[in-house]
């Protein structure tokens, strides 16, 4: 199941989650974001009941985006008990995106 985060839930749904949390930072006008749709969704899926993951989109949450520094899309924050765990930009793989979670999770 992929979440949609928000400025509203994001307190609750990420940074008080009891399990790591993916939150892919995209944009609806980003060609590499949507060529990671279905790589998040495929993560998603995968990691259901272990992580949580999901979207926030910057265009509706502009302000959540800059204090998380999120310059360039897509951006991807690996966030475990309510704190960064790792980040990463860029289109990719989906071996790479997984590995990356992996080694984020330790």
């Amino acid at each position: 199941m992929e979440y949609k985060f928000t400025a509203d839930n994001f307190e609750a749904e990420v940074l008080q989650s009891e399990i790591p949390v993916l939150v892919d930072f995209y944009a609806d006008w980003c060609n590499p974001c949507r060529m990671m749709g279905p790589v998040v969704a495929k993560i998603a899926a995968e990691y259901e009941g272990r992580i949580k993951v999901g979207k926030c989109n910057i265009d509706e949450n502009m302000e959540l985006a800059k204090s998380l520094q999120v310059s360039s899309i897509p951006a991807f924050i690996v966030f475990r008990d309510g704190k960064a765990a790792a980040s990463f930009v860029g289109s990719m793989p989906a071996a790479e995106l997984k590995e990356k979670v992996e080694q984020a999770l330790g």
